[in-house]
């Protein structure tokens, strides 16, 4: 169950995160998969990054949602949404910048 928790929370709300990202910002989008795939990479890291800070399942997240499980749910879960939108704007920024020179 920590694995799941841990890694595949943030891979799938991290590829929210990249296709609402896309969606929103229409000059940002790497198309329908690029988004997926660029969210999920980011939803890992994100999730990663969470995890070492103690965000995602330590004790900021277990006092924001009642501790436990839940609390471990929700910090996974919202450093992967973070990740993943954060990631697949930072592509498209590059992308842009690439075709433009």
């Amino acid at each position: 169950m920590e694995i799941l928790i841990q890694y595949l929370v943030p891979i799938i709300l991290g590829a929210v995160g990249g296709g609402g990202v896309g969606s929103m910002a229409k000059n940002l989008s790497l198309g329908s998969t690029g988004n997926l795939i660029a969210g999920a990479l980011g939803g890992l890291g994100g999730g990663t990054i969470g995890s070492i800070l103690g965000l995602a399942g330590g004790a900021m997240a277990g006092d924001a949602a009642g501790g436990g499980m839940l609390g471990s749910l929700v910090g996974a879960g919202a450093s992967g949404l973070v990740g993943g939108g954060a990631l697949t704007a930072i592509a498209g920024l590059v992308k842009n910048a690439m075709a433009k020179g």
